[in-house]
């Protein structure tokens, strides 16, 4: 019987050891970070896959979509990232434009994240023309995680943040694209706004791990945006996000407790203060009243 939990690893998680978690059956845990703080609270949780995702325009950076995220910015939140989560694997997200106009661009920006953030692999979205490009990026040794289904990137293409692959035909593409995005060479696929029973059929067919967002539970692992499952985002959330706390509302209490106590001059108290020893005090304010009223010789 698989254990209901698993204790955090002390070792870096790989890219075979992933792939076993599938045929084990051991659900893969994937979520969002994007600073030290939150990649160490993910390692300490046990978290296996940490996605620095390009939601961050979003959740961090204050934009409307993912789309103006760029590379400087998620190397910088990358960086920051694996300093924190040392054992789980970090998969960076390749922003809008870093990878779409060549298999070149897609492999300088992903060699971008391997050296410059310490990124453990990308991500990237979409099929058709994306297939070469992980083929290039695998190709020069880096791994890849495939993303299909709803795809944020592309999402007004898509006709909006809809579920896809809820007719025959369609279902039947998402399935023909995940295995070419298998034969490409990616080690994992993300799987966005997919039936269940879709998704569960794309779980069954590929030899790779599948990560579900908004996939049903059938997905060998889930991941959700950091935002999202902490109660931090003030936007509107998908259906399938589960919100595990409100910190939103405990950061809010906490900083109108803050400003209560500096209006009222409550804080700070003596606790929180530094001392002086009494002679230097002396002898700081003699120094400054001879400044002020130098002696006569």
């Amino acid at each position: 019987m698989t254990p209901r939990y698993a204790a955090p690893r002390q070792t870096k998680l790989t890219i075979p050891e992933l792939a076993e978690l599938k045929h084990s059956g051991r659900r893969i845990v994937m979520v969002t970070a994007y600073d030290a703080p939150g990649g160490r609270l993910a390692d300490a949780a046990g978290v296996d896959v940490v996605l620095v995702g390009d939601s961050a325009a979003m959740t961090v950076l204050g934009h409307e979509s993912t789309v103006p995220a760029t590379m400087e910015e998620l190397i910088v939140l990358t960086r920051a990232v694996t300093r924190g989560a040392t054992r789980p694997l970090v998969v960076a997200d390749l922003p809008f434009g870093s990878f779409q106009v060549s298999d070149e661009s897609a492999l300088e920006n992903a060699i971008r994240f391997v050296k410059e953030a310490e990124a453990d692999a990308v991500k990237l979205e979409g099929a058709g023309r994306s297939l070469s490009r992980v083929a290039a990026i695998v190709g020069a040794g880096i791994s890849v995680m495939g993303h299909i289904g709803l795809t944020p990137q592309s999402a007004t293409a898509l006709g909006g943040f809809k579920a896809q692959g809820r007719t025959a035909e369609k279902a039947l593409q998402l399935l023909a694209d995940a295995r070419a995005l298998e034969a490409a060479g990616c080690f994992s696929l993300v799987l966005e706004a997919v039936p269940a029973p879709v998704a569960a059929r794309m779980t069954r067919e590929l030899s790779i791990p599948t990560i579900g967002i908004g996939a049903g539970a059938a997905c060998d692992g889930q991941v959700l945006v950091w935002h999202d499952l902490l109660g931090l985002y003030e936007g509107r959330s998908p259906r399938f996000v589960k919100r595990y706390a409100d910190l939103a509302g405990e950061i809010q209490r906490a900083l109108e407790a803050y400003a209560k106590d500096v209006r009222a001059g409550s804080f700070p108290e003596e606790q929180h203060t530094y001392s002086i020893p009494d002679e230097e005090l002396a002898l700081f304010e003699a120094a400054l009243q001879e400044s002020v009223h130098p002696r006569e010789d």
